[in-house]
């Protein structure tokens, strides 16, 4: 498997992720500059990591989500390729129009970071093949981390088995307890909890290395 991680100016979860995936997989991982306008070749893996691109100005993961590196990004992802977005990743999908909804203030209007048990919704997705369990815990680190979107969407997302991760409890006012959703292709997931902060059991948990490994296998 071959993968990249985009950086953005304020990504802080960049090289986590490198780190996850080569510990977790093996495979090769390139860091990708947010101001280039080309992936490297023959990726099974972009990764839009976790952090405050662009200082969260003007909102979370709009200004990123128009960086030159976008455009091949949705190029990949039209072509099949897996797009993770964690955390300000998933911001960032939801601001390019990748995935539906938007991420919006905590319940509390704090940031929370602390871990968190997940149930896996959707076992049968690119990104979840290889849990053999039911549930997952993993850590999230957020101060806009409550997803929303219309009740039809909504509506739409669970009939089609867009909702992938749930929370069991939930920690920030996240519509319906989502934590985490697939495109309708399956093929671009967005998640707040972090699964590059769970992938080795020293860390909590080594949960977070199964996702990365189920990409492996379907690729």
């Amino acid at each position: 498997m071959k993968a990249a991680v985009v950086v953005f100016p304020g990504s802080n979860c960049d090289r986590d992720c490198k780190v996850a995936i080569e510990r977790s997989t093996g495979a090769a991982v390139d860091m990708v500059w947010h101001g280039d306008s080309a992936l490297p070749d023959g990726l099974d893996l972009i990764v839009l990591p976790g952090g405050f691109s662009y200082g969260d100005y003007l909102r979370c993961g709009a200004m990123a989500a128009l960086s030159p590196v976008m455009g091949a990004v949705k190029a990949a992802a039209e072509r099949g390729v897996a797009v993770v977005g964690i955390c300000n990743g998933f911001q960032v999908l939801c601001e390019a129009h990748m995935l539906p909804g938007a991420l919006l203030r905590n319940a509390g209007l704090k940031y929370v970071c602390k871990a968190v048990d997940l149930d896996i919704v959707n076992q049968q997705t690119r990104f979840t093949s290889a849990y053999r369990q039911r549930d997952a815990r993993m850590t999230i680190g957020n101060g806009e981390g409550a997803y929303f979107a219309d009740e039809d969407t909504l509506d739409r997302l669970e009939g089609e088995g867009q909702v992938v991760f749930r929370y069991k409890a939930n920690p920030n006012g996240s519509s319906r307890d989502i934590a985490g959703i697939v495109n309708g292709a399956g093929n671009v997931l967005g998640i707040m909890p972090h699964p590059d902060r769970a992938f080795e059991i020293e860390l909590g948990s080594a949960d977070g290395a199964i996702l990365f490994q189920s990409v492996l296998a379907s690729a």
